[in-house]
């Protein structure tokens, strides 16, 4: 905190953001970071994980009334500051409204009537508002689409023609020869399409110039019938393929032996995908998250053995230095989020057994030690099929999905 400067006062915020802002302010006042807030919170009682203070920082709706109190105790304020904070946020929601909020006041003047249903008369136009001076009846019938010509209608609307005789039957043309003129489709007229071929069909035992060879006709629908069933199998196999091929967690690599752990620099891999773990450049928050490996650069992890067949995962950021990945507040919330942070924080998790499953081994779990959620991994959180899904502690499934890890050696 600046010596001498005074702690914001919440008093006059009208509207959640006005008291976000000033929540900000008061954490900029404190000058702690939201390792050093987490920390300060924990030893006075309270569960304050930085990921939960970053997201309330950052949204513009008023936080619980226990996370802001967590919070204003952290950053150092005294009981009466305290107490001004929460009196401020009661009362922003409690109020139906903020100032600057659109809607009527108590002294607008209510809206004229609509005319047309309290059947009044309508009000008189400006004078000439339309430029060729003609002044629209209110009660005037809105005029008429045009009304579709029907097909065959003539170009200047008379009605469709009256029908006309049948034509007398006439002698088919020779089979081949060119169409007589008279059946040129007229281009007034709609195309109709044409119902006959111009060459009788010739069927099984009648007069024919060229008789069709024996068994042509079932031939061709039997074509016709394997096409379309060659078709939906083909089909049916690949969408059976590519389900197996995701069902089995292929991800465009073969599969590969997974690394087990073993003490030195690391890059950790979600087994049997190309995703590693790391976190997002510029965030102060430590929140872990699955990245393609190639872009798995930040922080660089290094296996540590801690005794016992426990490990910790060392990290290293080029902006915030040496740390510890670890499970806050003791593993004790749920879905606590796996992060990095300074090493040595009594109240986080952050050793680790490293427990193989499958036979032959699949990856290996990494199982909070002495959790206070007992029986809790590491996991892949959200869609594990997309870059960027969070990891954290949830309940050891049997089928370990998201769960298991190898560690490749990094040069």
């Amino acid at each position: 905190m600046t010596p001498g400067e005074h702690a914001p006062d919440p008093r006059g915020a009208r509207s959640p953001a006005e008291f976000l802002a000033r929540l900000r302010a008061l954490k900029d006042w404190s000058g702690l970071t939201y390792r050093e807030l987490s920390a300060r919170a924990e030893a006075r009682g309270d569960v304050l994980p930085r990921s939960t203070v970053a997201n309330m920082l950052s949204r513009t709706t008023l936080p619980r009334e226990e996370l802001l109190t967590a919070f204003v105790r952290a950053c150092g304020t005294d009981p009466a500051a305290l107490e001004r904070w929460r009196t401020a946020r009661r009362e922003l929601e409690g109020r139906r409204g903020y100032e600057g909020d659109p809607g009527p006041g108590p002294d607008l003047p209510a809206p004229d009537p609509d005319p047309a249903l309290v059947g009044a008369p309508p009000k008189a136009p400006d004078p000439d508002p339309d430029p060729e001076g003609r002044h629209p009846d209110p009660e005037e019938t809105p005029p008429e689409a045009p009304a579709q010509i029907p097909e065959g209608t003539g170009p200047m609307g008379e009605g469709p023609p009256a029908p006309e005789e049948p034509p007398a039957p006439e002698e088919p043309p020779a089979p081949g020869g060119p169409p007589a003129p008279e059946e040129l489709s007229d281009p007034e007229e709609p195309s109709v399409p044409e119902v006959a071929p111009s060459v009788p069909p010739v069927w099984p035992g009648g007069p024919a110039d060229a008789p069709p060879a024996p068994g042509a006709g079932d031939r061709f629908r039997i074509r016709r019938l394997l096409v379309p069933a060659i078709a939906v199998a083909a089909l049916v196999f690949a969408g059976v393929s590519i389900v197996a091929f995701l069902r089995d967690g292929h991800t465009g690599h073969p599969p590969r032996t997974p690394t087990a752990p073993a003490a030195g620099d690391v890059l950790i891999r979600v087994a049997g995908t190309d995703f590693c773990l790391a976190e997002r450049r510029g965030s102060r928050a430590g929140q872990v998250y699955q990245v393609p490996c190639a872009a798995a650069g930040v922080p660089l992890y290094a296996l540590v053995e801690a005794g016992g067949g426990r490990w910790r995962i060392a990290s290293d950021h080029p902006d915030y230095g040496a740390g510890c990945s670890g499970i806050p507040s003791g593993g004790r919330v749920p879905d606590a989020p796996y992060e990095d942070s300074e090493c040595g924080d009594p109240t986080r998790v952050e050793e680790f057994s490293l427990e193989p499953h499958g036979t032959p081994v699949e990856g290996y779990r990494i199982v909070p030690a002495g959790s206070a959620t007992p029986g809790s991994c590491v996991t892949v959180v959200g869609d594990r099929a997309a870059a960027w899904s969070r990891l954290a502690q949830a309940p050891c499934a049997p089928d370990a999905a998201g769960q298991l890890f190898d560690f490749d050696r990094r040069s």
